[in-house]
């Protein structure tokens, strides 16, 4: 399989999905800390991906999503945005709709 195709796949496959750098115990830049911060503290499951074990989908993902940085997090095959925009939405309350709404949707 190839690397958009794989992208494809796991953005098809996960409901909320999070590329970032690390993992959610141990993120690997602060950008991706917070937005896992934010995320968990929806106390909705969320997927993620490890770009720094996966370089293919670090350096295809920007260029198929048109967003050159990460942490970039996908709902319901949208591209939501980074760190910046999940931090603005959390404080609004949009990310807890927008998360919840997905997970209803996909029981």
């Amino acid at each position: 399989m190839d690397v958009e195709a794989l992208i494809k796949q796991q953005i098809a496959e996960n409901t909320v999905l999070l590329y970032m750098k690390g993992t959610p115990q141990f993120p690997q830049c602060g950008f991706s800390a917070r937005t896992v911060e934010a995320l968990m503290q929806l106390g909705e499951p969320f997927a993620y991906v490890n770009i720094l074990e996966n370089p293919d989908i670090r350096s295809t993902l920007p260029k198929m999503a048109n967003w050159p940085t990460f942490p970039q997090l996908w709902v319901k095959g949208e591209l939501i945005g980074g760190c910046d925009i999940v931090l603005e939405m959390t404080q609004k309350g949009e990310l807890a709709t927008l998360v919840k709404e997905a997970g209803q949707k996909a029981e």
